[in-house]
């Protein structure tokens, strides 16, 4: 973070400084970090506490104060102020904190690529990350940050080094996209496609379109639009929309998209994308066709920002998946793992049930999966839909875990799969004690939930079984 004064963070927030006695110089004392942490947080740190379901931040100013922090921001009135210390008063902290990252951007003046999406739009966002970091100096998106406190929490690690940011936009209700493109104010939005994550918060895939859209609101007046053009809801988008739009997919009306895709197992894909005729051949080191478009909407935004074919086929070449998402290793007993569970939808669990057809070379294919959450009134439909999937793959054996996975079970079953070779699970602690008899060695297997299943812990069971 490059240095602030006090009186532009007052200015930024529309606060009011207050101090006990004026015995601090206001405009000696500079800010170098943000923390929303009190229990990681420096001594030129601004602490701002944030009100959650089960805290309340402000609770911890005072120890904020004793740890070595000059300012601290607060919506509480009552609050007292030691001597030396100053408290910038605010009607709201978490709206100050979006406020302060919103002017904090404006100080930079580089080019900011947005990704949202229902699926997929981490693995982009660190595909095109990978990809503009052979020509630029890149800031991106880290683990989850990328709600109304981690967009701006990432904004805030900008420093004058930097040449690019690529920050990713989550959201389950209307108009936090709008707060995190106020934030960003992209030069290029990027959406992956519409799903059926958090329909149960937006009534239909009709409003998660008009939720992922709200990436427009702040996109710059000359900024480029990069959509899959494979998807039903994105192409209604063509002439509504007053910016540039490029289009990539596997359907060769896009002006960019691929063929010639050939699998290489868990070495991953490769294929020949096409730009107005011009070829490229392209290697992606990980497997399934979902990771294609990945890397057509990475290569979209590579050639927008001036990188050659070469700087691009490099950045995919070494892209690496975050934590837990698609993340494929092989333990000691020669047990591949598909470690994939960050989050789930339907289409998401298609496409690592894809993947795990792909590298399982002969292996037996074993799948777990759990509950996709936030479905509501789709879900039992969306989960049977996942186990027909998985029949029609000719997955061996289904384990399902979880409150709503018996729907999967169900829809496996009704999927011409033989029950005994389909489970269900409550907890986790029951299905530990049936792996840990059923795993062999050269076994394939996918691990898939959504992230409240914590099913990472299933994970580092299968890697102790002997």
């Amino acid at each position: 973070m490059e240095p602030l004064k006090i009186n532009e963070i007052v200015s930024a927030v529309k606060g009011k400084l207050i101090q006990n006695e004026s015995i601090l110089d206001e405009n000696e004392v500079i800010i170098t970090g943000i923390s929303t942490d009190s229990r990681e947080i420096s001594c030129g740190d601004l602490f701002i506490p944030i009100k959650g379901e089960n805290f309340d931040g402000h609770n911890f100013i005072l120890q904020a104060f004793e740890k070595g922090v000059k300012v601290c921001l607060s919506e509480r009135r009552d609050i007292l102020v030691p001597k030396g210390k100053l408290l910038i008063q605010v009607e709201n902290t978490k709206q100050a904190l979006m406020d302060l990252a919103t002017y904090y951007r404006s100080l930079f003046s580089i080019p900011v690529v947005a990704v949202t999406g229902s699926v997929g739009k981490t693995s982009t966002k660190d595909m095109i990350a990978s990809v503009l970091s052979q020509h630029y100096m890149v800031l991106k998106t880290q683990g989850n940050y990328n709600n109304e406190i981690g967009v701006p929490l990432t904004i805030f690690q900008l420093n004058k080094e930097h040449e690019a940011a690529v920050i990713e936009m989550g959201m389950n209700h209307f108009g936090e996209i709008h707060n995190l493109s106020k934030i960003a104010k992209p030069n290029i939005a990027v959406i992956t496609n519409i799903g059926v994550s958090h329909i149960e918060n937006l009534g239909s895939q009709e409003g998660i379109l008009q939720a992922k859209c709200e990436i427009f609101d702040y996109l710059k007046e000359d900024g480029i639009v990069v959509l899959n053009g494979d998807d039903h809801f994105l192409k209604t988008l063509k002439g509504k929309i007053p910016f540039e739009i490029v289009y990539f997919g596997l359907d060769a009306a896009n002006q960019v998209y691929a063929k010639n895709i050939q699998s290489l197992g868990v070495q991953g894909t490769e294929a020949d994308f096409v730009l107005d005729k011009e070829e490229v051949h392209i290697q992606i080191p990980s497997p399934g066709k979902h990771m294609v478009y990945n890397a057509l909407c990475a290569f979209a935004v590579g050639l927008k920002l001036n990188l050659t074919f070469e700087e691009i086929q490099k950045g995919i070449l070494t892209y690496q998946s975050s934590k837990m998402r698609m993340d494929i290793f092989k333990t000691k007993k020669n047990v591949y793992i598909i470690n994939d569970v960050y989050n789930a939808s339907p289409h998401s669990m298609k496409a690592a049930l894809n993947v795990l057809n792909e590298i399982s070379d002969g292996r037996r294919k074993i799948a777990i999966l759990g509950d996709m959450l936030e479905m509501g009134f789709y879900s039992e439909q969306a989960h049977k839909e996942v186990g027909e999937y998985a029949a029609k793959n000719k997955i061996d054996y289904l384990f399902c875990i979880g409150t709503e996975a018996n729907h999967i079970a169900q829809g496996a079953i009704n999927g011409g799969m033989d029950k005994s070779r389909v489970k269900t699970f409550l907890n986790q602690e029951i299905l530990w004690n049936t792996l840990e008899h059923f795993i062999a060695s050269e076994d394939t297997i996918l691990i898939k939930a959504s992230r409240g299943m914590h099913l990472e812990k299933t994970v580092e069971k299968i890697k102790e079984v002997e």
